[in-house]
């Protein structure tokens, strides 16, 4: 065996990736949540305009659309380079 030192690898993600990462995740379970607002009075009567209202038809799927754009851009996102001083 030899004693070599191996250099560390880098990491894959900087803090900026998983903050963005955050960000996503936050969005999409507001769409999530935004889907499955709304509660009838009587759970006999189905109200139109409760299941098919513009938040959870139109809105809360943009949210997760958007969500998932942000997903992707955290972990495309490479990170800064340091300024080489010469």
């Amino acid at each position: 065996m030899t004693d070599q030192k191996q250099k560390p690898l880098p990491t894959l993600f900087t803090k900026d990736n998983y903050t963005w990462m955050i960000i996503g995740a936050v969005v999409i379970l507001l769409g999530m949540v935004l889907m499955s607002g709304g509660k009838n009075e009587n759970p006999a009567v189905f109200d139109y305009n409760v299941v098919y209202s513009t938040t959870r038809i139109t809105i809360a799927p943009i949210l997760i659309v958007l969500g998932l754009l942000i997903e992707v851009y955290a972990i495309f996102k490479s990170p800064k380079q340091a300024a080489n001083k010469s």
